[in-house]
């Protein structure tokens, strides 16, 4: 078959043939149909430090994919050849507590699809059926290759508390963006996201209702005052992982607000732990998605009228990653989809 390999320890990806995947007694193959681009295979592609350490090679990688089965496991019983599906990326153990309590996001021993295993940037993909998320029928394949980075959204925008809260979103990458869209559709007040990339600000506004701030040029307390905004933001989602966007979203958070952190820092950074006591702010860590319930919660926004389509901004076929991935390192606003 077809697939995107990391085959040398260098920038770049290649197409190759490889071996079609034989699953075992418990897993499933997948055709794929669409693949979603991520900023993880971006730091792959790139072979930053980050993928040098975690990526052995060669790997076929990707992980954001729609398609159907193809076969299934001796052990399977839940699932039919035919079937629409998406699936989770997050391989875990079942041996830890965690895990056996049924909080299988927190499971130690996780491995990602595409990541540290064979991954969906491929005509065919082997899948653990436990893994699989079949699609509703109004869930086409174009949006179920981004249920992964939309389960992440998800996942932070729902951390906490938001119906009628305002909520400060920093990074207006794809995953911001469907978390404001998310913020909005479960029924926060006011949504501002900030960032300095105009494009990516200009796509925030046209697929959710929120107002976009672009923290080099603009005032956020000037759209505090426009909006109405007393005391400071409720809930903060912080997306960007820059080190300056967390200490501007600590300075407009209300006495006892509450932020959730899904953006990770390029590297360690100090900040002034006093400043999250004594106004008593709550951080809490977000990675991936709750299995399974933010995939169960997704759908049911998605098929109850959340509409994050627009952040899809490329499709290509497969056979142009080329352009694809560079479009991707050099900062497309939106997701880039890639067809099969």
């Amino acid at each position: 078959m077809k697939a995107l390999v990391k085959a040398r320890a260098e920038r770049g990806i290649w197409m190759q043939d490889v071996p079609t995947p034989e699953i075992g007694p418990a897993d499933v193959l997948v055709k794929v149909r669409k693949t979603g681009i991520c900023g993880t295979d971006v730091h792959i592609y790139n072979w930053d430090e980050w993928a040098q350490q975690t990526v052995p090679v060669p790997l076929v990688t990707g992980h954001e994919y729609a398609g159907e089965i193809a076969a299934v496991g001796a052990e399977v019983r839940h699932l039919q050849v035919g079937q629409r599906v998406s699936g989770e990326g997050h391989v875990v153990g079942l041996r830890s507590r965690a895990a056996r309590a049924g909080k299988y996001h927190l499971d130690p021993e996780t491995k990602g699809i595409g990541v540290n295993l064979p991954g969906a940037f491929a005509e065919y993909v082997r899948i653990p059926a436990f893994n699989i998320v079949p699609l509703p029928d109004s869930v086409d394949d174009e949006i179920g290759a981004i249920l992964d980075p939309l389960g992440n959204a998800v996942h932070t925008a729902l951390s906490f508390d938001i119906v009628g809260e305002d909520v400060l979103i920093t990074g207006a990458g794809p995953i911001g963006i469907m978390g404001a869209a998310v913020a909005r559709h479960v029924g926060a007040r006011h949504v501002v996201i900030t960032d300095v990339n105009p494009q990516r600000l200009a796509l925030a506004a046209e697929v959710a209702d929120v107002v976009p701030v672009n923290v080099a040029s603009q005032s956020l307390e000037e759209q505090m005052q426009r909006l109405g905004m007393r005391e400071g933001f409720d809930v903060g989602l912080e997306m960007s992982g820059a080190p300056p966007a967390l200490e501007q979203m600590l300075d407009h958070m209300v006495m006892g607000g509450r932020i959730a952190l899904l953006g990770i820092p390029a590297r360690p950074f100090p900040f002034d732990l006093g400043r999250i006591v004594f106004r008593m702010i709550t951080l809490k860590g977000i990675y991936g998605r709750e299995m399974f319930e933010t995939w169960h919660k997704m759908l049911a926004m998605l098929e109850s009228g959340l509409d994050v389509r627009k952040v899809i901004t490329g499709r290509l076929a497969a056979a142009d990653y080329g352009e694809a991935f560079a479009r991707a390192a050099a900062g497309e606003p939106g997701k880039i989809i890639l067809d099969w």
